[in-house]
């Protein structure tokens, strides 16, 4: 099956192609046709397709809106041109959508219909600026291809239904959560969910048997707790914003900030909401930016101290995350890296890991020097109790297998545990 996979933002679509069934699943054997993104949708585009080869084109289009943006997509990977095989439209058989947040409502992903897309806008309070352009895409998708294309939404949110009560519940008025649905969600689900089981693929370890932390570091990042396939805990709660400091998002702080800030700032508290996600993090403590890669060119060459002070917050934050899960889970089998940050750089790698040693964790510095630019393997010294490793998240292909599934039957809506 042919298989269009869309992650729509506000002004992006990151997108790729990917052949895959059941036999291609059970062997690992889907193929990934093309992949890319479009940038800066509503004037001149920006157009990256990165081939199966290795090889990388650029173009440029006049794509007004997300509609025409996804009609560009469709009708360019199914040309020749494109490389990708695909000769029509119809070549492709279904699309799978990243949809960030499904509430309590959607446990797995699901089969889109109107009672589906119903359920996404039902839970656009949850996630305001997500879940709109998420139902554009699907629209998009819907007016590009025909109804008869069946789509399928897979949800940040849903691989983190596993979590007891104890874990996704606040300590506020029990009512807030009967009427508001106020509690923990988590995201990242996707991208963990494919973590744990490359994992389980590479160490030939049995599902039930496996406990790890995995760590999405990117310019958002979160934790998970894994044990037996299914998360038992995570660092983002009812908002992205939780949890570890991210690239322009604060993480964990104290709630009275935001009246204090907004009373010492003259702000609202929606103007300070909008600081914690979009001015804090790594660019708020450095003042200079949220790339890591600049961060540790100007802590470790220029010796600026806000650049340093922002990468010890980053990995202390971690590392305390860390020691959580180990006691959550009662101990664990590896730490696992993934996300752009997780998977590039060693050094961030080994400054989480430092302190570790009384967990078991021992940090091989040549093996860890040498996973970046998409290599997987261990990175911890032999004879380490708690391992380390590098496993880039492959979310797309995820996705483009949950599409698969849904479509051809084999995956119940509403099953609390989400196959691999």
């Amino acid at each position: 099956m042919n298989i269009l996979v869309l992650n729509v933002g506000s002004a992006t679509v990151k997108f790729q192609v990917v052949v895959t069934d059941a036999e291609r699943m059970a062997n690992d054997g889907d193929t990934k046709l093309l992949r890319g993104q479009i940038e800066r949708i509503g004037g001149e585009s920006v157009i990256t397709f990165r081939h199966a080869d290795g090889t990388t084109r650029r173009l440029t289009a006049a794509l007004r809106d997300m509609r025409a943006a996804v009609d560009w997509l469709v009708g360019h990977v199914t040309s020749p041109e494109s490389g990708s095989g695909l000769s029509a439209r119809a070549d492709i058989h279904a699309v799978g959508h990243r949809v960030v947040h499904g509430g309590e409502q959607f446990r797995s992903s699901v089969l889109i219909d109107a009672a589906v897309l119903q359920g996404i806008e039902d839970n656009v309070e949850l996630a305001p600026l997500h879940n709109p352009h998420n139902l554009r895409g699907i629209e998009a998708t819907r007016q590009a291809l025909g109804a008869g294309v069946p789509q399928v939404a897979v949800f940040d949110t849903a691989f983190h239904h596993t979590l007891p009560e104890h874990a996704y519940l606040y300590a506020v008025p029990y009512p807030l959560y009967r009427r508001h649905k106020i509690r923990r969600y988590g995201f990242h689900g996707t991208s963990h969910r494919s973590i744990a089981y490359r994992f389980r693929k590479i160490t030939a370890r049995e599902r039930n048997d496996v406990r790890i932390i995995t760590l999405h570091l990117g310019n958002g990042c979160s934790a998970c707790a894994i044990q037996g396939g299914v998360s038992i805990d995570t660092s983002m709660g009812f908002t992205p914003l939780e949890g570890l400091v991210m690239g322009t998002r604060s993480g964990d702080l104290d709630p009275a900030l935001l009246d204090y800030i907004a009373a010492k700032e003259g702000l609202s508290l929606s103007q300070v909401e909008a600081m914690l996600n979009s001015q804090s993090g790594l660019l708020g403590i450095s003042g200079l930016t949220n790339d890591m890669r600049d961060l540790l060119a100007e802590a470790n060459e220029l010796q600026d101290r806000r650049a340093r002070l922002a990468i010890e917050i980053f990995c202390y934050r971690a590392r305390k995350y860390i020691g959580a899960y180990l006691a959550a889970l009662g101990g664990a089998d590896a730490v696992v890296f993934a996300g752009g940050i997780g998977e590039n750089s060693a050094e961030i790698r080994a400054r989480i890991c430092a302190g570790l040693e009384w967990a078991g964790l021992h940090v091989d510095a040549q093996t860890n020097g040498a996973l970046v630019g998409g290599r997987e393997g261990c990175f911890s010294a032999e004879g380490s109790t708690l391992e380390a490793w590098v496993v880039p998240t492959d979310e797309e292909l995820l996705i483009a297998r949950d599409t698969f599934r849904v479509v051809s039957g084999g995956m119940q809506v509403g099953t609390r545990k989400n196959p691999t």
